[in-house]
């Protein structure tokens, strides 16, 4: 993907709650304005992150009173809340800062999902949700819900799991379970061979979204097997939403 045309005048500090592609590719475009400082905050979930250009820290902030503090302390302008769309406490967090601070907030969401002809959907509310419903579509699923989320499938002891993620998950996780430790993102012929070489008769995943983690869905439909799907929450009420980065740069140049 071409990388988004350098910002002219952006200024002051810009705090990016990353994790993202998107944010990555924010912070190469502020990083290439000399009138603005940026400062990615990651959550530290991921062992070995690839670290954006700027200033970066790695950890939490202790709640909602320590992100506003760190805000103060720091000078911060703006703040773009550039998560992962199921990052939903930090996104709560980061609108309540917004709220104590007084410091401009905006939302970078891509777009979600949508079913093309030929897809077999069924759309849940929840990862429990996910792991009622998932018994009735098949036994042999590929899930990419992430491994912080695989304690809602521990009591699941008649489906066989294959787990994709950048590190190895913690328990408590499903009995039958095999992991493939890789990093994205993935063409669609490794999402064909995946699925035919583990006989996976269903998917499992999160409305997250974006190119990279989409060729799956694209097998799936292929394959002819049903796609489970978790709807992401909405961003916190009040909370100004885009789509892409060149919105949020437009967003920040009227902040100045």
């Amino acid at each position: 993907m071409p990388a988004e045309p350098a910002p002219a005048g952006t200024g002051g500090h810009v705090l990016i709650l990353g994790g993202t592609t998107e944010a990555r590719r924010l912070a190469e475009a502020l990083a290439r304005d000399p009138s603005c400082r940026v400062t990615t905050s990651l959550a530290g979930r991921v062992a070995s992150p690839v670290l954006p250009p700027g200033d970066t820290r790695i950890g939490g902030f202790g709640g909602i009173a320590g992100l506003a503090a760190w805000i103060v302390a720091h000078d911060v302008t703006r703040v773009v809340d550039a998560t992962h769309p199921f990052a939903e406490r930090m996104s709560f967090h980061a609108a309540e800062a917004e709220a104590l601070t007084g410091v401009p907030l905006v939302a970078l969401r891509r777009p979600g999902w949508t079913p093309e002809p030929g897809d077999d959907w069924t759309f849940v509310d929840s990862l429990d949700g996910a792991a009622d419903r998932l018994p009735g579509l098949g036994s042999r699923a590929f899930l990419t819900t992430g491994r912080m989320g695989l304690h809602a499938f521990a009591r699941l002891t008649d489906t066989w799991f294959l787990v994709r993620s950048v590190d190895p998950p913690e328990a408590p996780v499903p009995p039958h379970l095999e992991v493939l430790l890789a990093r994205g993102p993935f063409t669609l012929a490794d999402e064909r061979e995946l699925i035919a070489r583990h006989h996976i008769d269903v998917l499992v995943t999160k409305d997250s979204g974006g190119s990279a983690t989409a060729p799956k869905l694209t097998a799936a439909r292929e394959a002819g097997i049903p796609v489970l799907v978790v709807r992401r929450p909405a961003v916190p009420e009040g909370v100004a939403e885009v789509e892409s980065v060149a919105a949020v740069l437009g967003w920040l140049r009227q902040q100045v």
